[in-house]
């Protein structure tokens, strides 16, 4: 299940994080973003001993997509130690979010 973040609980969730997390930058009215999210709860159902799933509304956290320089939707960030480590633009397919995280867990 993933984890909605908001800018109150941002730095708890992902920035304090001991696990890697993967943010999810998105909007209800982008379909993109609406395309991938199944594929984004996939991954946190089998991945959860890995690392965290979170989900971030950009039009509800503007200060969280001006702070990482959000320009395009959807963009996923990949935090390790509260850092980011590295991002993905556009729609990806499972394979290449499993690849990534397969990358950063190692």
């Amino acid at each position: 299940m993933t984890i909605d973040v908001t800018e109150k609980n941002f730095n708890s969730v992902v920035l304090n994080s001991s696990k890697p997390v993967m943010v999810d930058l998105w909007a209800p009215w982008c379909g993109p973003c609406r395309m991938i999210s199944p594929i984004l709860e996939e991954i946190s159902d089998e991945y959860s001993d890995e690392i965290i799933v979170a989900k971030c509304n950009v039009d509800e956290n503007p200060s969280i997509t001006l702070q990482y320089s959000i320009r395009n939707i959807p963009a996923v960030l990949f935090f390790k130690n509260g850092d980011v480590i590295d991002r993905m633009i556009g729609a990806t397919n499972k394979s290449g979010y499993v690849k990534k995280i397969q990358t950063i867990t190692q």
